[in-house]
């Protein structure tokens, strides 16, 4: 309608007595919910009577209805504008959609938060209301505006949306204008509680009528079915803007032990904890606080569940790439211990950069048997790199290496020869290990232990934590083996013979046995020799039947051979005759002393 219109309906002073025209009571009163109450026409007044003048209305208030009426006048069921875009602000997209004032969309309604968006681009909206600076606010969504019973049949049919003013709290929920009273369920109304359920009143909705009682005007509605949909449409249209490689801003919403949700405008994604940085993370809440906005980047979106893995790390320079510039073999490091395990301990050494001290490399003398009994978390320590792997992403680190290392005097400390004192630390099948200084350990074969006879294990004469005294036999400083003998240093009475004796002495002994090529002969208490000179070569003269008849010869008595040995010794006995007689067992025989190995504790003697 033209303003002219207008103005050829307005009424004039010069009026004639007559009902009110239709269209000037249609274009000033706004239809009622209900159904609108039929106007009496003005009863006609007497010719005798004055004429009275009806106060003439401003066209601005005409305009105003005018522009009202047709804003709600709506079809039965939905209907939807098309608006086009007239320009966009920092949060907003203002578009035209044929009425006197323009409608408002906020930038989240579009994909990418309308960046893609210009000014003369349409899209179809639906009116809900207005807002505090008297725009219409739009949805996208299709709304219905039902004003009769036919209208709200259509839109319970169709599952529409339609628009409402929450009027009150009443019991259970609260009462809803949709054209006729609704009640909505507080469950139903998306509010989280009672606090928000109050602030609901007075303000305009979408909901869905979910149960239609023409009969009684029972009406029921949900809002929070609306919003869900409209989250879920919000949801699919960003997933459909987004792809893998993305950074973009977020908000973090959720803290939890695994990682942090982070809210995408309207799309959680999840960032893991092992993703959040370069350095390892104990807790989110460690480096993370709800709502601290941050640039994200997306790793990967599952096509079937739509969820979506980010990384923060990954917008971080990686530290591995530049590491083998910086870190170098043998280069002296500190760094703060993050956490053991029972092989060792790691050490992040730079950030996002961690080594390995293994348990091996912790001390050069003291046994280690946990990390724990060293280090523990969050010390800060110096260490020694041992060797670099960037591709592998390991750098091994030693402990003991910052300290001095006992071998480089050990050859000097401990020559050949020497006399070393010590614990025994372990026992094992083969010997006994020594440790004669910091750092420095000895092994006692099992055959150095004692001289007196066999052991079957170390632990028959040893125990772990002995105070033990041995010589070194040897010492290998590259191998870092140092060979120990615990028997060298055992006073035994053959040291004291072969100390008193010499090669060419003539001495007095009982053979004791006789084999073939060897015989054993007893020169004194515990002490043997052996004589590999027989019978049978000393006296080739003999008749062989003569020494198969002394060989066949009853053994002596052996009682009193210790006490006629001794006397022997001692010169109260006459030595045996020297003529020539086979050897055997139990005799007492006059020998020389052909060889002695001091070493060995051996002395070889022949028949004088």
């Amino acid at each position: 309608m033209t303003e002219e219109n207008i103005s050829e309906s307005l009424p004039t002073q010069e009026i004639a007595p007559a009902p009110v025209p239709e269209p000037i009571v249609e274009a000033v009163v706004e239809p009622a919910p209900q159904a609108i109450a039929e106007t009496a026409p003005a009863p006609e007044p007497q010719a005798s009577e004055p004429v009275e003048e009806e106060p003439a209305e401003s066209f601005a208030d005409l305009l105003r209805d005018f522009e009202r009426s047709h804003t709600h006048k709506s079809e039965p069921g939905a209907k939807q504008l098309q608006g086009t875009v007239i320009s966009l602000s920092a949060e907003q997209v203002f578009l035209d959609i044929g009425y006197k004032t323009e409608g408002v969309l906020p930038r989240a309604a579009f994909e990418n938060n309308a960046e893609g968006v210009k000014p003369g681009d349409s899209f179809p909206v639906s009116v809900t209301g207005r807002n505090e600076e008297h725009y219409y606010e739009l949805s996208r969504f299709k709304v219905a505006q039902p004003r009769d019973w036919t209208a709200l049949e259509a839109a319970f049919t169709e599952k529409l949306a339609v628009v409402g003013t929450v009027t009150e709290v009443i019991k259970g929920g609260l009462s809803v204008d949709i054209g006729v009273r609704a009640f909505m369920p507080a469950s139903r109304s998306g509010a989280r509680d009672a606090a928000e359920v109050e602030k609901l009143v007075g303000t305009q909705i979408n909901c869905r009528i979910t149960k239609l009682d023409v009969t009684d005007e029972n009406v029921v509605v949900d809002r929070r079915v609306v919003l869900e949909e409209q989250t879920r449409a919000e949801s699919a249209t960003r997933h459909a803007s987004m792809k893998e490689g993305d950074t973009l801003p977020g908000t973090v919403r959720t803290l939890m032990p695994y990682g942090a949700f982070i809210d995408l405008g309207g799309v959680d994604g999840l960032l893991h904890i092992s993703d959040i940085s370069h350095s390892r993370v104990n807790k989110p809440e460690d480096v993370l606080t709800v709502g601290q906005e941050l640039q994200v980047r997306i790793l990967k979106i599952d096509p079937e569940t739509k969820k979506i893995s980010l990384g923060l790390k990954q917008l971080q320079a990686e530290p591995w790439v530049t590491a083998p510039d910086r870190l170098k073999a043998g280069q002296r490091v500190a760094g703060t211990v993050t956490r053991l395990m029972d092989f060792g301990a790691f050490v992040e050494i730079e950030p996002g950069i961690e080594g390995l001290i293994h348990i091996s490399e912790m001390s050069w003398g003291k046994k280690i048997r946990h990390p724990s009994d060293v280090l523990k978390q969050g010390d800060r320590v110096d260490a020694v790199i041992l060797s670099v792997k960037p591709e592998e992403r390991r750098i091994a680190l030693g402990l003991k290496q910052t300290l001095a290392d006992p071998w480089l005097d050990a050859q000097r400390n401990f020559p050949a020869g020497s006399q070393v004192e010590g614990p025994v630390t372990k026992l094992m099948n083969f010997g006994a290990f020594v440790q004669i200084a910091d750092g420095v350990e000895g092994l006692v074969h099992i055959s150095e232990i004692v001289a007196d006879r066999r052991l079957n294990h170390p632990s028959d004469v040893l125990r772990a934590g002995q105070i033990v005294k041995a010589q070194v036999l040897a010492i290998d400083p590259e191998k870092r083996q140092i060979k120990l003998s615990m028997k060298q240093l055992i006073p035994t009475d053959i040291d004291e013979y072969i100390a008193e004796h010499k090669v060419g002495d003539e001495v007095s002994g009982r053979v004791l046995e006789q084999s073939p090529t060897l015989t054993h002969v007893e020169l004194g208490d515990g002490i043997r020799a052996t004589c590999r000179t027989t019978f049978a070569t000393a006296n080739p003269s003999v008749a062989p039947e003569v020494q198969i008849e002394l060989a066949a010869a009853p053994k002596p008595d052996l009682s009193n051979l210790s006490s006629m040995l001794k006397a022997r010794w001692q010169g109260n006995a006459p030595i045996a005759e020297s003529k020539p007689e086979p050897l055997a067992e139990g005799q007492i025989r006059s020998f020389k002393i052909v060889k002695i190995d001091a070493g060995a504790k051996k002395i070889e003697v022949e028949l004088a």
